[in-house]
């Protein structure tokens, strides 16, 4: 499933730098505006890939997962 994300980016002295709305925690910079989206993509996966592997350790076992469309 895709998912899209809203960054809110800017450019100061130099940097482009930006956060990512949607995941609190998950933000980057870059030398160019191209570098930061990338990066910011990079960020989001991993936050996603750690969450996941957290959710999981906490529910231990026996346990079933849901898709949720919101």
């Amino acid at each position: 499933m895709k998912r899209e994300f809203t960054a809110v980016i800017k450019q100061d002295e130099g940097w482009w730098i930006g956060w990512v709305e949607e995941i609190p925690g998950v933000n980057s910079q870059g030398k160019t505006k191209a570098e930061l989206l990338k990066n910011l993509k990079s960020a989001i996966k991993e936050a996603v890939e750690f969450n996941r592997a957290e959710a999981r350790a906490a529910a231990q076992s026996d346990y079933e997962e849901a898709l949720i469309h919101a």
